[in-house]
């Protein structure tokens, strides 16, 4: 999608207003499906640091999350919102979602095809 969807871009919007990361989305992105919660940009790259920081081998890599142009000071990036920022998030492949546990996304609005509000999950019943 060369434009992203201005309702997509209203609801990301919304969970950067609201500082909130209940909003559960499915998202069809080249290559994959997403689904899981959003999180407001801020939170979710203080959530990366944490993990980076937590690990030897990565911990370096944290500084790239909590830098003043995007990190964690402000409370919600200027502009439109560009990118969904999802946490506990699964990639759906077949029959079930990778991770199990779920993991933290970054997608480009302008490469969402098609979405839906709700997370998709499968049971084995």
């Amino acid at each position: 999608m060369s434009h992203p969807d201005d309702l997509l871009v209203e609801v990301a919007a919304m969970v950067e207003s609201e500082q909130s990361s209940r909003m559960s989305l499915t998202v069809v992105v080249p290559g994959a499906v997403i689904t899981g919660r959003l999180a407001p940009e801020v939170m979710w790259k203080q959530r990366v640091a944490e993990v980076l920081r937590d690990s030897e081998h990565l911990r370096r890599f944290s500084a790239a999350f909590t830098t003043s142009d995007g990190g964690g000071d402000s409370p919600m990036p200027a502009g439109r919102p560009t990118h969904l920022h999802f946490h506990v998030a699964r990639i759906l492949q077949g029959s079930f979602g990778i991770p199990d546990t779920g993991g933290m996304y970054r997608v480009a609005l302008k490469d969402v095809s098609a979405w839906s509000v709700g997370d998709i999950g499968y049971s084995d019943q």
